[in-house]
């Protein structure tokens, strides 16, 4: 099941294909989150995994200049958002014997980054919220882990599709594995974390980051965040 904010939810689903639902959700309303997993339990009969992967980069500027307007719409999306895909989802897994949740946060959860103390500190919540649910739930058969992307070619990054090429320059941050990091990296990461294949993983974050977080550059500024 999909579940984007924009209006492209059900050319999205169709091609995945037929088995494909799509649902539009703003992840900040308790209603609509809850409405998501509703429809996910209706469609398929069951709750095995969630994903939280929506985001918003939101101002790309020293704490001190983000009006409260900004961060309120930034914590409301990968923070707030991330709590209620987890408080519905986990309802639904706890009565039918476990699932595994996979929150995407960002490399600046993981290294700080010039400029984006808001929106890493709302990721690098996530992470601890992560953790802390990892043990709450481990008795009930939940996992909970996070994927932590580094800089990557979504619109987040300035692409205008999934299937739009990376530009043939390297990406303007700093990484050991010099290339851009795609779409299909996280999805990778989140695929292993959401199947059977990770059975024995829990509470762990990711980094899917070309060793940027852990490389000579960490630390650096970012280029400017936008939604995706």
């Amino acid at each position: 099941m999909v579940c984007p904010r924009a209006a492209e939810a059900d050319e999205a689903a169709r091609e995945i294909g037929t088995d494909a639902v799509a649902v539009q959700v703003d992840v900040s309303d308790s209603a609509q989150v809850k409405a998501m997993i509703d429809t996910a339990v209706s469609a398929f009969g069951r709750l095995d995994a969630l994903f939280n992967n929506a985001g918003f980069g939101g101002a790309y500027a020293p704490l001190a200049d983000v009006d409260e307007e900004t961060f309120d719409r930034i914590v409301a999306t990968n923070f707030k958002g991330v709590y209620l895909g987890m408080r519905h989802a986990i309802a639904v897994m706890t009565s039918q014997g476990g699932g595994s949740i996979v929150n995407t946060t960002s490399a600046a959860s993981l290294v700080g980054m010039k400029n984006l103390s808001v929106y890493g500190g709302a990721k690098g919540a996530v992470v601890m919220m992560s953790k802390a649910a990892a043990l709450d739930y481990a008795e009930y058969g939940i996992r909970v882990n996070c994927v932590c992307p580094g800089v990557t070619w979504t619109g987040l990054a300035g692409a205008d599709g999934i299937d739009e090429p990376p530009p043939d320059r390297q990406p303007p941050i700093g990484a050991l594995i010099k290339r851009w990091g795609l779409a299909d990296d996280v999805a990778r990461a989140a695929l292993y974390f959401a199947s059977d294949e990770s059975s024995f993983v829990t509470g762990t974050a990711l980094a899917v980051d070309g060793g940027y977080s852990i490389g000579a550059h960490g630390g650096s500024s970012a280029p400017p965040p936008r939604s995706h």
